[in-house]
């Protein structure tokens, strides 16, 4: 049925793509010996999540690229789509606020169990209107069983939008929705990987028949013909599905948008806001844009970019994330980072990790933010806080500090060593000492180092991840590591 309109519009977008990137050719390989027909997909890379990465933590990542360095007081909401979360009764989105440092009373909600989550939780933002602004964040890293079609077509990454009142870069036209207990697949509660259908009876019974009706109410309610449709978004892991749709809907030639295939793969119900969030990056004002949200039903949304997109800049957007990329050949790190294969660490992997929940809670705004304090007396910047500065002959009590965030703050490697002889899920383990422009210095964890590998000087940046993971308890740690910037 038809929805009714919001007067809230698109705000702010932005994206994230993990920065390791499968070759495909490697994945054909290693499976050649029992499924040969892989080859055939074997073109491009496909991203993949390191082991200290899931769909918290890059739509943290993917939240900051939307936001860019700016206050957010009027964020009112913060909607989180996936079908990854990590926890299942520990709510994800609380996770975001406090790594966003947002306020407390943002009011947060974990929307999933659709591979059209996100461009639900689009929807419901846009629709629901109110003075404030919502924050809007789909992460997804589907799995896919080991010689799979899924394994070597998936990927993984997030997209994030704020929506609200001021400085509109995109409006909802129209929309409509249909709800349908179509099976094209399915993960039971206890299962990792999904259980997919024929895909021929996926596209003939599911997109071509299920998708058209419901897109045609929502141009109805746009008063929009087909032919107007300058940007068309929708996600589907079966190539040609797309194309098909399109041609069926009376779409121009050439409108489909990128599918990130040869770069990123297929990363679930975060997927068509991930292409929609590529899309704002090369939409010019006045231009058409037909989302369409697929999975036991469809969403369909018509947007109209505004005079305000062509000034709008996320800090580096998809465009970047994409371009930002390392390539890796060793299938076994993909297999390992997602624990399919249980290797020998040895001894020094048995070390038991508890995370210590009243501590934790305690120090939140330190830890989930990164926030140092700054010393009003002297100007020291120091993290952790302790009760006292910690210059010499200073010594000014915390009460005396002012907050200073660090994860948006300019830093370089001072130091650094490359540990190969203690236990890391990705060795070696980088780490050393880390600069800030000002003034913090502390000694971190630095992450996707790559080839080039590191020196005294190399430009980083801050990332949201998962720090260690108390494996007897299932329970995964977060903190904030250093990464290269990309060259």
């Amino acid at each position: 049925m038809a929805n009714a309109l919001g007067s809230t519009g698109i705000t702010g977008f932005g994206g994230y793509v993990p920065r390791l990137r499968m070759e495909r050719a490697a994945i054909a390989a290693a499976h050649k010996w029992m499924a040969p027909g892989l080859r055939s997909l074997a073109r491009g890379r496909r991203a993949f999540c390191s082991w200290d990465e899931d769909s918290v933590t890059m739509g943290v990542e993917a939240a900051r690229d939307a936001l860019n360095g700016r206050e957010a007081p009027s964020l009112d909401r913060l909607l989180f789509a996936s079908t990854t979360m990590p926890f299942a009764d520990l709510q994800n989105a609380a996770l975001l606020r406090g790594a966003l440092r947002l306020r407390d009373d943002v009011r947060t909600l974990d929307i999933g169990q659709s591979q059209r989550a996100g461009t639900a939780a689009l929807l419901e933002a846009l629709a629901s209107g109110g003075p404030g602004e919502t924050l809007v964040v789909a992460s997804d890293r589907p799995r896919g069983k080991p010689a799979s079609t899924q394994e070597i077509s998936f990927g993984a990454g997030a997209a994030a939008f704020t929506v609200g009142r001021e400085g509109v870069l995109a409006t909802l036209l129209g929309s409509a929705s249909n709800s349908t207990v179509f099976v094209d697949h399915f993960r039971s509660a206890d299962n990792k990987y999904d259980y997919f259908w024929e895909e021929r009876w996926i596209r003939d019974e599911g997109y071509l028949k299920l998708v058209p009706p419901t897109v045609a109410a929502a141009l109805k309610q746009a008063d929009v013909q087909p032919g107007a449709i300058k940007h068309f978004v929708m996600a589907s892991p079966f190539r040609g599905t797309v194309a098909g749709v399109a041609k069926k809907l009376g779409l121009a030639a050439g409108v489909e948008a990128d599918p990130l295939d040869e770069a990123c793969g297929y990363s679930g119900s975060a997927h068509p806001l991930l292409m929609l969030a590529l899309t704002l990056e090369k939409a010019k004002p006045g231009e058409l844009i037909l989302l369409v949200g697929f999975g036991q039903g469809c969403d369909a949304l018509v947007l109209r970019a505004t005079d305000a997109i062509a000034s709008f800049k996320p800090r580096r957007g998809v465009g970047g994330a994409l371009a930002d990329g390392q390539p890796h050949d060793a299938y076994l790190r993909l297999l390992s980072y997602d624990q399919g294969v249980d290797l020998e660490w040895g001894m020094r992997a048995e070390k038991p990790i508890k995370t210590a929940l009243t501590e934790q809670y305690r120090s939140r705004d330190q830890l989930a933010g990164f926030v140092a304090g700054r010393c009003r007396a002297c100007g020291t910047v120091q993290f952790p806080q302790l009760a006292y500065c910690v210059k010499p002959g200073c010594n000014a009590p915390s009460e005396q500090f002012d907050q200073a965030p660090l994860p948006d703050v300019p830093a370089k490697v001072l130091t650094y060593t490359a540990d190969w002889l203690s236990y890391h899920p990705s060795p070696p383990l980088y780490v050393g000492f880390v600069q800030f422009d000002n003034g913090a210095r502390l000694q971190m964890e630095m992450v996707d180092v790559g080839q080039s590998g590191l020196e005294v000087g190399t430009p980083l940046r801050m990332a949201y991840r998962i720090k260690d993971v108390d494996k007897a308890r299932g329970y995964p740690r977060y903190f904030w590591k250093a990464t290269p910037l990309a060259a």
